[in-house]
């Protein structure tokens, strides 16, 4: 059995900058922090967990429970209005990508993502390939994306426990080299994809397994699962 973890953001879509403006807007309208956060804090490759506790600081917010909690759910009730006035897509080949791979018997799908899960779940619900996905390891409780990979390796423990789960069957899916980094971190074999804003020659500098510039090369994606 292969178990696939993908990314979301710059793997399988590009939201046309959804979810910052999402962001934005709701420190702007919840917290009156009207200055644009990707001049401020680097958002690529991290968790949303870890982007909001920058920008809490950043600003001199009391980072308390109950305003993270105001945060992330402005954010979840203006990221749907954003992904509709925003010109975003899914990324070449993904949707006939995970047609195929959800009719391979041999073949599971998760995320690893550093979104939160609430946040993963309206962009995937957005361009209609939620139904492919049924776990994964999510950016609500972690920092580091090394810890969303474990929690996405724990999950799929958790979830086929009579699974002979080996890393070699283990397949993390990302745009950047952080995505490599956490699918060595937990031993897993590591695809890269050139669809995200990573610059294609420090992705490949990262030594991922595999490198596609996109989802288009179904065939060679599914030799891998073979």
């Amino acid at each position: 059995m292969h178990y696939c973890l993908f990314d979301i953001d710059g793997t399988l879509m590009n939201t046309g900058g959804a979810g910052q403006a999402a962001m934005e807007a709701t420190f702007a309208e919840v917290f009156g922090i009207t200055a644009p956060i990707k001049e401020k804090i680097p958002m690529a490759g991290r968790t949303d967990r870890a982007i909001t506790g920058d920008i809490f600081r950043y600003y001199e917010i009391d980072l308390s429970e109950s305003n993270l909690a105001r945060f992330i759910a402005g954010y979840f009730e203006r990221l749907p209005r954003h992904l509709q006035q925003l010109d975003g897509l899914l990324l070449p080949g993904v949707r006939e990508l995970l047609q195929q791979l959800t009719t391979q018997k041999n073949v599971i799908l998760g995320l690893l993502t550093g979104n939160y899960l609430g946040g993963a779940t309206i962009k995937l619900e957005h361009f209609e390939i939620d139904h492919h996905f049924g776990f994964g390891g999510f950016g609500d409780n972690h920092f580091e994306r090394d810890d969303v990979a474990s929690e996405a390796l724990a999950e799929i423990h958790q979830r086929y426990p009579n699974e002979n789960v080996q890393p070699h069957n283990v397949w993390v899916i990302g745009d950047t080299p952080a995505d490599v980094q956490c699918g060595r971190a937990i031993g897993a074999n590591v695809i890269a994809v050139g669809t995200g804003f990573c610059e294609r020659e420090d992705l490949i500098a990262s030594s991922p397994d595999h490198f596609f510039e996109d989802f288009s090369v179904i065939e060679e994606f599914l030799k891998l699962m073979n």
